[in-house]
């Protein structure tokens, strides 16, 4: 029997759910019963853990497939989950080969759909100790993006980008934050050790245990990728001036405009993400109503200056953050976010007062979400015009913005600042 305190076996069961039920890491991981009774050492090495049996599930699919008489794929759960995190371990954590392999045994004696396959476990295992680095360093990034995303990115982007983004993809993301008070740039880059990118955003190399870095108990900051920081910086918001969040949990876009001194409603429909957001509310001390609903039905008598709408979607760009997310999703939820992301532009151009401003913006790669997108919102609203973004509004990415001025930041953009998320991002203004 394994300890109930292994971090491994967590590592284990939250893969079973992520690959199981489409769960995204950190719900999987840290709704597990007795997470959150581990050390913080502990529960850091099984976030470590998961999140490079993602990173490098491709490569590490592809050594094992090489022991085995049957595919990967063919396994039960149990088996998978246990084979794929005791070879991240050997090939990529330089774990010992008997604390892996021991280990897996034991996890293997807890399940029932996976006790039978021991000696396989066992075997296969060894051999991964033995011989599988020989072979994983001769396996190209791009196994690590899924097969059906590979040759889309291949065909929008081309290879050369496509490796750029499975390179950008390996790297352990740095930790970005936005603060409540930005003319505190300076304290806090030297509070955080923290450098200070061209955007504004701080960024620190390191992640280590955020709740104990300085100000987060004061609520100066909060964790916010420099990509996801720019749709607020672009939607420019002002004192007094009415904001709808659309799509707003967990909070970090509606904090930032509340922090700008704008009125800001925020407005999502699940309550349990809007619950995160009153908590950073309440750390940060920032003010906004919170309203729970479905943003496609949503509506008010009174207009609004203007809206945020980052809009549900496939959430293709986040793969340096979300590793998981490739492997949990397929090229059906691309068309059906499309749809939902139509009815939310719909929905929000409603709410602007004439001459309003809007934000429509996507943490996706792919032009459905993004390119193709607008241009459909565009046609089908002739009462919006794009307000094209302009080159010093975006110092460093430049590059970024496109010939009908919107903004498609990708992860192989920064890379000597350690990279960011891909994003779409459309500035547009409500005919007077």
């Amino acid at each position: 029997m394994t300890d109930d305190k292994d971090p491994r076996r967590f590592a284990v069961d939250a893969y079973i759910r992520i690959t199981k039920d489409r769960r995204t890491l950190e719900p999987a991981l840290e709704t597990l019963r007795g997470f959150n009774a581990l050390t913080p050492r502990d529960k850091a090495f099984a976030r470590l853990l998961l999140a490079t049996s993602f990173r490098r599930l491709g490569q590490t699919t592809k050594v094992l497939n090489s022991f085995l008489t049957r595919p990967l794929d063919g396994s039960t759960r149990s088996v998978q989950a246990i084979l794929v995190t005791g070879a991240t371990q050997l090939l990529w954590l330089d774990t010992p080969p008997h604390a892996a392999v021991s280990t897996a045994m034991k996890l293997a004696e807890d399940r029932q759909d996976a006790i039978k396959f021991k000696s396989v476990i066992n075997a296969v295992l060894r051999r991964v100790a033995k011989e599988g680095k020989a072979i994983a360093g001769k396996l190209p990034p791009s196994e690590n993006i899924p097969d059906w995303l590979r040759a889309r990115w291949r065909k929008t982007y081309g290879p050369g980008q496509l490796s750029r983004f499975a390179a950008a993809g390996l790297d352990t993301p740095p930790l970005d934050f936005s603060l409540r008070d930005g003319s505190k740039t300076d304290h806090w880059a030297k509070e955080l050790e923290a450098d200070i990118l061209p955007t504004g955003t701080l960024r620190r190399a390191t992640v280590g245990q955020v709740a104990q870095l300085p100000g987060y108990k004061d609520g100066a900051w909060w964790a916010q990728d420099a990509a996801a920081a720019l749709p607020v910086k672009l939607l420019e918001p002002e004192a007094g001036q009415s904001i709808i969040d659309l799509c707003a949990a967990p909070g970090g876009k509606t904090m930032q405009l509340a922090a700008a001194g704008a009125d800001v409603i925020a407005v999502d429909s699940s309550e349990p993400r809007m619950k995160r957001l009153l908590e950073n509310l309440e750390r940060t001390g920032l003010k906004a109503t919170v309203e729970i609903a479905d943003a496609r039905n949503y509506s008010r008598e009174e207009k609004v200056d203007a809206v945020l709408l980052d809009a549900p979607c496939s959430a293709t760009g986040t793969l340096r953050r979300h590793p998981e997310s490739p492997w949990i999703k397929t090229e059906a939820d691309i068309r059906r976010f499309a749809g939902v992301q139509r009815d939310l532009a719909r929905a929000a151009s409603k709410l602007l007062k004439p001459g309003g401003r809007m934000i429509l913006c996507t943490c996706s790669l792919e032009p459905e979400e993004g390119e193709y997108l607008i241009s459909d919102v565009l046609k089908r609203d002739k009462s919006l015009k794009t307000d094209k973004v302009r080159p010093e509004e975006v110092p460093g990415l430049e590059e970024a913005i496109n010939e009908r001025g919107h903004l498609r930041l990708t992860p192989a953009m920064w890379r000597e600042h350690g990279s960011l998320d891909g994003f779409f991002i459309a500035r547009l203004r409500k005919s007077a």
